[in-house]
């Protein structure tokens, strides 16, 4: 089993998605082994994103990503990195592929709904940045 990092962002949160991404990420198999619903800071947003902190669209970003409430997950299925990925789909929602999660809830590249690590040193990263192992169940 592979474990994965997940957010469901700030714009599908406070549109009312959540529940349906939700069920989403269980009617695709993955066990949810982390849950936690935040409010980033700014500092917050910034520490998790600094691997971007150099690209134009960094303060953009971590405004957005600390505007409103989000949920972070860690989850569990086999090959998890590269199956919510393609369940997320595209960045750019108007390129995703229809079924997929930006497609269905994303507005654009900057609010496109969810978060997902790109390979498994990211996915170590980012689960340790929101949860301790006591945490993961």
């Amino acid at each position: 089993m592979e474990r994965t990092f997940s957010i469901i962002k700030p714009d599908a949160f406070a549109a009312g998605s959540a529940g349906k991404i939700l069920a989403r990420i269980y009617a695709e198999g993955f066990k949810v082994v982390g849950m936690k619903k935040l409010f980033l800071s700014k500092v917050e947003a910034e520490g998790f994103y600094a691997v971007h902190a150099e690209r134009p669209f960094f303060g953009e970003l971590t405004d957005f990503m600390s505007s409103a409430p989000c949920i972070v997950m860690c989850l569990e299925a086999e090959g998890a990195i590269k199956k919510w990925r393609d369940l997320m789909g595209a960045t750019n929602p108007a390129e995703a592929v229809e079924g997929t999660l930006r497609k269905e809830f994303g507005a654009s590249i900057g609010e496109n709904a969810t978060h997902g690590s790109d390979a498994p040193d990211t996915a170590a990263f980012e689960i340790g940045y929101f949860f301790n192992g006591l945490e993961l169940l």
